[in-house]
């Protein structure tokens, strides 16, 4: 599968053929890369779901930077447009708050503006291993001010509609790829169950920096270093509306069980969260540190 390579400079430059306009402030200039700086800080937050999961994403994402928290931020984005998929305007709002990388899953062709934005914007992913000659990329590599960081998106097979290829054969052919260039990896790994994401996170154990699961909307509690020295979450949580099953009015979702009648589900309100995970990751070995869940919570909007 091919991969982007983007640098990313402080002050700005606009990407060819992108609808970005800016690189935002707080990645800073490579000039700038501290070769003692011992630990690179990875914040990445779960699946982005609506409009208060954005807000609650991007209150994040310059929380963590303006601390100095987080070096650098990634987000799965694939619930942002109303719950379902994510347009182009919307990826820019989540980029231009800090957000470097975009990953996503089997909603990200939900909205048909992202077919054509997708091939101009190397920071939105889509799974990895989708068939060959399909738009967009799955992995991307960027120069930051804190050496290069490569982030990849991989999709399971088990309990999802339309299986793509093999992950486990693709994340291995991609990984190789990836770190010729940099040890610093950070894997999505998009899926329903646990055993599969577990087993993707043991399969590429040692080889790369960070796997965590998205899909499922409910953080886990099982974060964890593997004895290669790969940090470990099965599934970041979400970032949306903190009342509501996964993300949705809670009385919707709880009608159609009920009634097993076909029913809409509203991006439910009120009081919302951002759930991720946070690692400290050795730049010369890719290694993973320390790793901590991350809850952040606001009120309603």
């Amino acid at each position: 599968m091919a991969k982007s390579r983007v640098i990313l400079q402080g002050g700005g430059r606009k990407m060819k053929g992108s609808f970005f306009k800016r690189i935002h402030f707080y990645i800073v200039q490579r000039a700038s890369f501290d070769k003692n700086r011992r630990v690179i800080k990875i914040l990445f937050l779960g699946d982005v779901v609506g409009e208060p999961g954005r807000l609650a994403a991007c209150r994040t994402a310059e929380l963590y930077l303006q601390r100095g928290d987080a070096d650098f931020v990634i987000a799965n984005c694939e619930n942002a447009a109303a719950g379902r998929g994510i347009t182009p305007k919307l990826a820019i709002d989540l980029m231009r708050s800090g957000i470097a990388v975009l990953t996503s899953g089997d909603h990200i062709w939900d909205q048909k503006e992202i077919y054509s934005f997708i091939t101009t914007e190397p920071r939105l992913l889509r799974p990895i291993n989708y068939p060959a000659g399909t738009l967009g990329g799955g992995s991307i590599v960027l120069e930051t001010g804190h050496g290069p960081i490569a982030v990849m998106n991989v999709q399971c097979r088990t309990f999802m509609k339309n299986p793509l290829e093999n992950p486990f054969i693709a994340a291995s052919a991609e990984v190789e790829r990836l770190r010729k260039e940099t040890p610093v990896i950070v894997v999505d790994v998009h899926g329903e169950t646990t055993s599969e994401k577990i087993a993707m996170g043991r399969h590429l154990d040692g080889l790369v920096s960070l796997v965590v699961g998205t899909h499922t909307h409910v953080q886990t509690a099982d974060e964890r270093i593997f004895p290669k020295g790969t940090g470990f979450l099965c599934d970041a949580g979400m970032c949306g509306p903190e009342d509501s099953i996964l993300g949705r009015d809670c009385e919707s979702v709880v009608s159609q069980f009920v009634t097993s009648m076909p029913t809409k589900f509203p991006v439910a309100r009120g009081p919302i969260m951002a759930c991720g995970v946070l690692v400290n990751v050795d730049p010369e070995t890719g290694k993973t540190k320390s790793i901590q869940r991350v809850v952040e919570r606001y009120v309603a909007p």
